[in-house]
């Protein structure tokens, strides 16, 4: 394989993932936030999905962040009566975001990132290693 073409897919790869912990750092980052209103829509967290893509000028297939769709999962209740958020029954909704999860997520992306970096930098390597033995 080209070390050009090894070079842009894995820079395809850092650029999804940079986006994934983006979303993520916005899910923790909103994750205790409620409504403004008693009967309001509090923080929906939000899902990156990736999709492969063949580029034609590499000839190769690369990833592309595909959307970023919020989750449908129910949100959080909790009994607060006396929270300014609350509903006529006093409970709360909270964001359907697990830090857990979250965290999971977070370390995946930046596992698979750091992945992707590690082959530009072995490229990297390999191609000044190849300049190197033509100049000699």
């Amino acid at each position: 394989m080209d070390l050009i073409k090894s070079l842009q897919i894995s820079a395809s790869g850092m650029r999804a993932q940079g986006t994934r912990l983006k979303v993520v750092a916005e899910n923790l980052a909103n994750a205790d936030s409620t409504a403004e209103t008693p009967n309001g829509q509090p923080y929906r967290r939000q899902v990156v999905s990736f999709r492969n893509v063949f580029d034609r000028e590499l000839r190769g297939n690369v990833v592309e962040v595909a959307n970023v769709a919020p989750d449908s999962s129910e949100f959080i209740r909790r009994y607060q009566p006396g929270h300014p958020s609350a509903d006529a029954e006093g409970y709360v909704l909270y964001p359907n975001v697990n830090s857990l999860v979250e965290i999971m997520d977070m370390r995946e992306a930046q596992r698979s990132y750091d992945a992707n970096l590690n082959v530009i930098s072995v490229a990297k390597t390999m191609i000044m290693r190849t300049i190197d033995a033509l100049r000699a």
